[in-house]
Formats: structure tokens, C-alpha cells, sequence
């Protein structure tokens, strides 16, 4: 009887209780006779928005996980039982954990509000914590043990980002150890548009272990660590100051920023919850794998996410939780630059084994590769161009992968004709990489021979025929330029490979080889290679309404066969297949505007000329 006497004491203190962190406050106000009441407005707590950040993290959507009825439960307890204890129990389970640390565990009111907050409040999004635990906690003892510090820091990524690897501050600060730009940028953690290591598990790891050392070297105490940690040297040094000299985080924490004095409490309280959380019902979401599962691989060459989806058949969701730290799911290695790719172990071996493939895939299939080249070219290029001596609109176009007309319109210009110093916009605020990549593939559907029309403002009816990527500019007599198309060479260097020489040219490797009947992958010094067509413009005695005229009825002539899906199609895939067809054509024949709806088994309509 008297225990559950004090479990009813306990509980009523507990509603009657305010949450430090959460309350509201009013003020009554009768000088005048009238009364006023003023809410104060009390912000979200960053710990507890931190938890938040889990309930929509794509790892825990779409998973078996084990339910909390396959755990073991050592208390038999019932599933949702919430139990509820004492202070002298949290006191003496949190004096056994400072028994078995250098870090100062203490227990108060300001911790024991923090415990509510993981143990109750957000038990469920504390479950899911703890089974991301089982991924990260071993990667992070490691590097803490490398380093001689206490293991127990480990649970600091759970104050920081409750392990949620992409997790962004409103400040700014980033990933699992929560790096502000030039705090990680001063321990190698770099940041380019395609790249944040401070998303990278391991790379950020190893960064916090080296600032939370040189930390300690000057406070030499593990609680003013942290709160420098949280609040930068700074601000722990001014707490000092003004406390008289006082070195104790609790004695200098009221002048403290207010985010920094809960950080501390938080940290003990994280300790506690997950030493103890049988004794709370507490019960891990088990991760669809765990950290002895996953492996790492070094990617030599350019990758997107989809081309390793489709390739090894993973699920695009899995590659970017392992890997949180390319940005746009792009990785830019190249053969000086290497980057790191995390798999499950069982993925690795057909990574080894396909490697070649995989890069070579990036040919085979077109549109991606412009897609991801286009990508790592446009978005480190400023958005305006300042014309040189000799420059074309046609030229400009060329050398930014757009064309002339999107030019034009862009830059509303009337005609073809630029000044030297013109600024000219090549990639407009509303246009992302990706659209950018798009009219490149569309660049060179035009390039297999398709005829399009330019649609310019001030004459409608000027023609490009044949076109490489520059548009043939329009005559001003009664006749129009044709092109006659020849071989554009080049001569092998000491070290060039296919790849290099097609990527230097703006080609797909398999055109590449095609135009010179090359079967491997072999070339040598000396070797003259086909890499391209170049126009010669000839003036042709026949009018434009005539040209027109046959240019229409041979776009009018066109038929359809059904050709069925298969397995690994692409739409530019098919439109190789089938000569006389672009891709623009398949999309329009089957109104599809958006080439992943294709499904293997699917009948479409392919054009054929007629």
C-alpha cells in the first residue's frame, strides 16, 4: 500500500508540476483598474524539435520492423505501461552511471525534466532513436576510443540531432554532430554544392572527436566541454568571467545562453533513458539493418543514386540514408578525386564485380549521364556571361549546354547580333541543374539529325537544318543555307581514354565508338578518331516557302509500331532502337512527361518514317 501511495504522489506532482521548457506565462496588470493579460511566447525547445525531425525520416517508412512484442521484455511489462518512479531512484541509477565515467552524472530538476521528456513525452520518437543506435553507437565508440575519451560522449549526437543524419538547424548547423559551416570547415569538413561532409557519418565522427578534444584541453572538464560544444569557447569563457572565475557547469550555467543551460541536463538525461530503458518500457524500433552489416567502396568515376538503384536493384531511399552527404544524390568522383560510398555488405560484391559496368552505364544510358554531368558543370558556373571578341549567341549557347532561342528568350534580345562586354543571363534564377540537363539531352537529340523549327520572335519561319548544336543564322535573300555535314577528328594523346576524349567533346561513349567501329575500350597515341560532325554552309537557289513546305510533309509522314517494355528501357534506349525516332516523339506519341512512370511489360507507340 505504501508504494502505491508514493506512485500517486509522484504522479500528482508530476501534473501539477510546469515543464520548465514549456510553459506560458501571464501577468496581470490593475493600476489603471483594468485588466491585461500579456502571453509571453515561449519558443520550441531545440532538443525536443530535434526528436520531431524523426517522425518523418524516411529510413523508419515502408521497413519491417521488429515489434516491441518480438524484444525482450525483462519487467513484464504490458505493451504502453508507462512506469513512473521516485527522485531517490533516479538519483541512486544515475550515481551508479557517474561511478563508471569521468563525466560528472548528476541528478536535478533540470535533468529529471529532461528524463520526462525522453522517457514520456516522446517515448516514441526515443524508441526510434534507440534503434539508430544500433547503426551508429558502434562507429561512434570507435573513433571516441581511438581517441582515449569517454564512450559515454556518444550520446551527445542525440542531444544534437537525435542520430538523424540529415537533420539541419535553423542556424544552419548540419548532420549527426551538428557542424556550423566554419567549425567544420576548420576540421576538413568540406562543403561544395554537391558534397557536405558534415553529413558524411564517419567523416563528422572524427571531426567531433577532434574539437571536443582540443575542448577539453582548455577547460579540462567534460561538462564545459559540452557547453562549448553547444555554445562555442566564447560564451563559455564570458559565463566564467562573469560568475567570478567559477570552472563548475553548474555553478557558471545562469550565465549561460538559455539554449546552452538545458543542453548539459539534456545530455545527463540522455545518458540515464538509455542505460535504463527497460526500466522504462522502453523498447528499440530495430533498423531494417545494423552497423555490422554495412561496408564501404570507393567510386573512381561519376555516379547518381539512380544509376547504382537500377543497376543493383536497391531501393534509391536505402543509398541515401547510407550515404546522407551527397546532397543531390550525385557522386563527383573522378580519377584524381575518389569519394566513399556506403552499402550493405551484402550489395558490395555486385558493386566490385559490376564496377565497369556501372560506370559505363552512365554512356548507355544518355540522358542520365547529361543529366549528371550537366549537374557538376552548371551549378558552380556564375549566371551571366560577359561577351568576348568573336562571340556568337550560337557559341555562347554552345559553351553553356543551352540553345540559341532559350538565349534569346532569356535575354529577351530581337536578334541574333551581341556586342563585345554584353552581359548576357546563361542560366536564369528559376531554371535548377536538372531542367539545365534536360535541354542538354534535348541539345543532342538534335544532334542524331532531327530538324527543328526556331521559333523566334521576329521571323517564324526561319529553318535549322540538320543542326550540331549551333543554329545556322537566317539569310536575307530569297534563299536559305544548307549544311552538308563532315568528320570532325582528333588525335590520341599519351593518357587520354574514351571516356575523356567523349566528355571533351560533349559525345556518348557509344556514338564514340560506333563512328570508329571500336569494339573494346583499347586506343593508342597516335590514333586519328572520329568525335564528331562539322557544317559547311552552302547556298542553296530554292525558296524558303518550298523548304518549309517538304519539312512539314516529311514530319507529317511519320508511323507507329507498339514496341513492349523491358526491363532496364529507357525512353532514349528505345529511341536507339527504332531509327527515324527521338525521344521527344515517344513522349508525345504516349503523353508521357515523366520517363520513370515506364514499367517493364508496358506497350507503347514508337514512330517510324515512313
Amino acid at each position: 500500500m505504501k508504494i502505491q501511495h508514493l506512485i500517486v504522489l509522484v504522479i500528482a506532482i508530476v501534473v501539477v508540476m510546469p515543464f520548465n521548457n514549456a510553459k506560458g506565462q501571464t501577468k496581470e496588470n490593475n493600476t489603471t483598474g483594468d485588466t491585461t493579460t500579456t502571453i509571453e511566447f515561449v519558443k520550441d525547445d531545440f532538443i525536443a524539435a530535434s526528436l520531431d525531425s524523426l517522425a518523418n525520416l524516411r529510413f523508419f517508412e515502408g521497413y519491417d520492423c521488429a515489434s516491441a512484442s518480438e524484444i525482450e521484455n525483462i519487467f513484464g511489462f504490458t505493451s504502453g505501461f508507462v512506469p513512473v518512479y521516485a527522485d531517490s531512484v533516479f538519483y541512486n541509477r544515475i550515481k551508479k552511471l557517474d561511478a563508471e565515467t569521468t563525466i560528472n552524472l548528476t541528478y536535478n530538476q533540470y535533468v529529471r525534466d529532461y528524463i520526462e521528456l525522453y522517457a514520456v513525452r516522446k517515448r516514441a520518437l526515443t524508441e526510434r532513436v534507440m534503434g539508430l543506435a544500433q547503426i551508429y553507437f558502434p562507429l561512434f565508440e570507435e573513433h571516441l576510443d581511438r581517441f582515449n575519451m569517454p564512450l559515454e560522449l556518444k550520446y551527445l549526437a542525440i542531444v544534437e540531432s537525435a542520430l538523424n543524419p540529415i537533420a539541419k538547424s535553423p542556424v544552419g548547423a548540419s548532420g549527426l554532430w551538428q557542424f556550423m559551416y566554419g567549425t567544420g570547415k576548420a576540421y576538413n569538413l568540406n562543403v561544395t554544392s554537391l558534397v557536405d561532409d558534415r553529413r558524411d557519418p564517419i567523416k563528422s565522427t572524427i571531426a567531433a572527436c577532434q574539437h571536443m578534444n582540443d575542448l577539453y584541453k582548455m577547460y579540462h572538464d567534460w561538462l564545459l566541454v559540452l557547453a562549448a560544444y553547444n555554445s562555442g569557447a566564447g560564451n563559455v569563457n564570458k559565463a566564467i568571467r562573469r560568475s567570478g572565475g567559477k570552472r563548475d557547469f553548474w555553478q557558471i550555467r545562469p550565465f549561460l545562453p538559455l539554449e546552452t543551460r538545458g543542453y548539459v541536463p539534456a545530455f545527463i538525461a540522455v545518458n540515464y533513458v538509455m542505460g535504463f530503458a527497460a526500466e522504462h518500457n522502453l523498447r528499440a524500433i530495430q533498423p531494417r539493418f545494423h552497423h555490422y552489416e554495412i561496408d564501404t567502396v570507393i567510386v573512381k568515376d561519376v555516379l547518381s543514386f539512380g544509376q547504382i538503384s537500377n543497376m543493383l536493384n536497391l531501393p534509391v531511399e536505402e543509398i541515401q540514408f547510407l550515404n546522407p552527404s551527397y546532397k543531390n544524390g550525385i557522386i563527383p568522383a573522378t580519377k584524381g578525386n575518389t569519394y566513399t560510398l556506403r552499402l550493405q555488405k551484402r550489395n558490395i560484391p555486385a558493386f566490385v564485380n559490376n564496377e565497369a559496368q556501372l560506370y559505363a552505364y552512365r554512356a548507355q544510358s544518355e540522358l542520365e549521364k547529361e543529366q549528371v554531368l550537366s549537374m557538376m558543370k552548371t551549378v558552380t558556373q556564375a549566371e551571366y556571361h560577359k561577351v568576348k571578341k568573336g562571340e556568337t549567341l550560337a557559341s555562347v549557347a554552345k559553351k553553356y549546354r543551352c540553345t540559341s532561342s532559350e538565349l534569346k528568350k532569356w535575354n529577351r534580345l530581337k536578334s541574333t547580333q551581341l556586342k563585345i562586354g554584353q552581359r548576357l543571363i546563361v542560366r536564369p534564377e528559376n531554371l535548377p541543374p536538372m531542367e539545365m540537363a534536360s535541354v542538354s539531352a534535348k541539345t543532342q537529340a538534335t544532334k542524331q539529325g532531327a530538324i527543328e523549327k526556331n521559333t523566334s520572335t521576329t521571323d517564324n519561319s526561319e529553318i535549322a537544318l540538320a543542326t550540331h548544336t549551333e543554329i545556322v543564322p537566317k539569310d536575307t535573300g530569297n534563299t536559305v543555307p544548307a549544311t552538308k555535314i563532315v568528320n570532325k577528328y582528333h588525335k590520341v594523346k599519351s593518357g587520354e581514354s574514351l571516356g575523356k576524349i567523349a566528355d571533351k567533346y560533349n559525345v556518348s561513349l557509344t556514338s564514340l565508338k560506333k563512328w570508329n567501329k571500336i569494339k573494346g575500350s583499347t586506343i593508342h597515341p597516335g590514333d586519328k578518331l572520329v568525335v564528331g560532325k562539322t557544317e559547311i554552309i552552302e547556298q542553296i537557289a530554292e525558296n524558303k516557302v518550298e523548304i518549309t513546305a517538304k519539312l512539314k510533309k516529311q514530319s507529317n509522314n511519320l508511323d507507329f509500331v507498339y514496341y513492349t517494355v523491358r526491363q532496364g528501357d529507357t525512353l532514349w534506349k528505345i529511341a536507339q532502337k527504332h531509327d527515324g525516332t527521338t525521344v521527344e516523339q515517344i513522349k508525345k506519341l504516349n503523353n508521357i512527361s515523366n520517363e520513370k512512370s515506364l514499367k517493364p511489360g508496358q506497350k507503347i507507340k514508337v514512330a517510324v518514317v515512313s
